[in-house]
């Protein structure tokens, strides 16, 4: 073992993981007949998981935001706040920051992307870095088909150690590491530790310097987590046989159709036959004692019994896949707010799971961004906490969730600020320091009125 490189120990480590990936990504793109047909008939697919790893993430994504808080919140008042200029909470400038931050990354459609990525594979990661050439922070989502971890047995959070493997064209790598390979490509490894950075190409090392971050900057994280394990669960797996089933029934179905289209024709009592053909206007010559008729392969009710199946297999799917009709827009009947929730509680469960893992990930995210800021631009902004705002994932009526925050501003139960994130406002800091100055420039108008009024009426 001592003789093996890092790369080469890579290339071993974690087949089966790497097969479950592939597997799981096929089945998302299409790939779902375990063979194929060796007489051409029709296998048709209808690619259910595709559209339900989509759906639910769209719901799990819905409203996604978030907020910087002050540890220890900074009391201001009016006179503190120079006229039109925003409140000096270094919580706010941490926001804003990291607004920008999202915005130069596109980091929410990013978001989205990576959430479908993680729902198929199973797992999903993001890598937070600072480009010394773009002199800005870099958040990218790479492969997790090229990421390797070790950490701490009895805590499978504890990660200490990760590797990137990834390949490369000849040019590239002497592009970025002004290294030129000697095959068209070569193999890149990064190896990071909270004090170590080491970059292999192929077997050989060629560079190895201390953390310039001072921690990790990779975030790995499952779809699902399984108990005791580190890498996830995605959610193909529990779909597969029901998929592939309703696949065989639909294509089934289809052929019996196209042959009902285009019936057969049945002979008895014949011993040869020629130009028989099934056309309007045909006429047969037969023997007096053979009989002629056309195959029905719809009499009996028997595509009822295929429809029927169909559907039962839809409902599988519903039901293990944890989606309901409902999330569908396929509710046949009008329900209430409580009794449309009752319906949908498979689907709110499941996106409660997923945000608590998420919840997590982008705070731990935040975090790195403005540790690279302090790093590399010399911006720091205190103790702050992060709180990751996520949208209803049921429909909402807006109007009366206005109401209901204005009577808990009042009665003192939500902050401006609060309230503003549960209805989705993208900058609460900006929104507030816009309504102070607007405050400020309507009472300083009533005080000249005021001013102006009784000079007049003086006279």
């Amino acid at each position: 073992m001592n003789n093996i490189t890092l790369p080469q120990q890579l290339a071993r480590m974690d087949r089966d993981r790497m097969n479950r990936y592939s597997e799981n990504l096929a089945f998302y793109n299409g790939e779902q007949w375990q063979r194929r047909s060796a007489r051409s008939e029709r296998q048709l697919t209808i690619n259910y998981a595709k559209a339900l790893v989509d759906k639910v993430s769209s719901y799990l994504m819905s409203g996604f935001t978030f907020a910087v808080d002050p540890v220890i919140p900074v009391r201001l008042t009016d006179s503190d706040i120079p006229f039109g200029e925003s409140s000096p909470d270094p919580a706010a400038a941490a926001e804003r920051f990291l607004r920008s931050v999202y915005d130069d990354n596109d980091l929410f459609a990013l978001d989205f992307d990576t959430e479908v990525d993680c729902a198929v594979m199973g797992d999903a990661a993001y890598k937070v870095t600072w480009s010394p050439t773009e002199k800005r922070i870099l958040v990218t989502a790479p492969d997790v088909q090229g990421l390797y971890a070790w950490w701490i047995p009895d805590n499978v959070t504890s990660v200490y150690r990760v590797a990137a493997r990834y390949r490369l064209s000849a040019e590239e790598v002497n592009i970025l590491y002004g290294i030129l390979p000697k095959g068209k490509t070569a193999w890149v490894v990064e190896l990071w530790t909270d004090k170590l950075f080491e970059l292999w190409i192929d077997s050989d090392q060629v560079h190895s310097s201390a953390n310039p971050y001072g921690f990790i900057p990779y975030l790995l994280f499952p779809n699902l987590r399984e108990p005791k394990k580190f890498w996830g669960i995605s959610d193909i797996p529990v779909i597969i046989e029901s998929q592939r089933e309703l696949n065989r029934a639909v294509s089934q179905l289809s052929r019996i159709l196209e042959l009902s289209g285009n019936p057969i024709a049945v002979l008895e009592n014949v011993e040869e036959s020629s130009d028989i053909a099934v056309r309007p206007g045909s006429v047969w010559n037969i023997p007096e004692d053979a009989r002629a008729y056309l195959l029905d392969l719809l009499q009996g009710g028997g595509v009822r019994l295929h429809i029927d199946f169909i559907e039962l297999l839809f409902r599988i799917i519903h039901d293990v896949s944890e989606s309901p009709k409902a999330a569908w827009g396929g509710a046949e009947r009008d329900l209430s707010g409580v009794a449309l929730e009752i319906e949908m509680q498979p689907l709110l469960q499941k996106v409660r799971r997923k945000r608590l893992i998420r919840a997590a990930v982008y705070r731990r995210r935040n975090e790195m961004i403005l540790a690279l800021a302090e790093r590399f631009l010399g911006q720091s902004y205190g103790d702050v906490t992060h709180r990751i705002i996520w949208g209803p994932v049921l429909p909402r009526d807006f109007q009366r969730q206005v109401t209901n925050e204005v009577a808990l501003i009042q009665s003192g139960v939500h902050s401006r600020r609060y309230a503003m994130d549960s209805l989705g406002i993208e900058d609460p800091e900006r929104e507030f320091s816009q309504w102070l100055s607007e405050r400020q420039r309507i009472m300083q108008q009533n005080r000249d009125l005021n001013a102006k009024s009784t000079h007049l009426g003086s006279e």
